[in-house]
């Protein structure tokens, strides 16, 4: 089984997987402008937003180390619980809100191996509006001890970009880091039928930590 690293250690930032292609050009963008601003003062004008940015933008990707949470099934992603609906072939969909400024690395819930990650093309509306069901998604199925689970990751109006770090056939570890959606959006994890959530709406949930069934 393939292990990603999810213990503390302190004093070491950790950027997300697949971020390069926005934060390089703004760190490239921020520097040069910098440069300039001591030549000509007028580069300032843009040194200074341009800096803003690059420093919101290595909060908005960090990837903190994280210890798993002892629960049986965790929290695939960092947010508040939007809703828990019950499903009519017996299970329960978990859909947590990830805002712009939560973690947006996605972690497997508990272990076992991937048997497909479907992407399914869509709209972008916000993802706490209800079409958000339609939106650009991957769709992804783990066989585990508790049997097949599904967990979606949900693009919304701001996030554009879902990028899988995993494919079929992988082995996963409990609250190993499976992907990531750039700036914010939503997971939907469906509990199997005949286990209750440990969470309600409104609950704020920590990736890879908190747990989502009372196992």
């Amino acid at each position: 089984m393939s292990h990603d690293s999810v213990s503390h250690q302190p004093g070491r930032i950790r950027l997300a997987r697949g971020v390069s292609p926005w934060l390089l050009p703004t760190v490239a963008a921020a520097a040069a402008t910098s440069l300039l601003s001591r030549r000509d003062r007028r580069w300032a004008l843009a040194a200074a937003p341009l800096t803003a940015l690059t420093g919101g933008m290595l909060w908005f990707f960090r990837d903190p180390e994280r210890t798993p949470g002892p629960a049986r099934i965790l929290s695939p992603a960092d947010g508040v619980v939007q809703s828990i609906d019950p499903w009519p072939d017996g299970r329960t969909r978990v859909a947590i809100f990830m805002s712009p400024l939560d973690v947006h690395v996605n972690r497997a819930p508990l272990a076992g191996t991937v048997t497909s990650v479907e992407h399914v093309a869509g709209g972008f509306v916000p993802a706490f509006n209800k079409d958000s069901d339609k939106n650009e998604r991957v769709v992804w199925h783990l066989d585990t001890a508790l049997g097949d689970i599904e967990l979606v990751q949900i693009a919304g109006a701001v996030a554009r970009r879902i990028v899988p770090y995993l494919a079929a056939g992988a082995k996963v570890a409990k609250a190993e880091r499976i992907g990531l959606i750039r700036l914010g959006s939503r997971v939907d994890l469906y509990l199997p039928e005949g286990i209750a959530p440990a969470v309600s709406v409104g609950q704020r949930t920590v990736a890879g930590v908190t747990g989502l069934d009372h196992g």
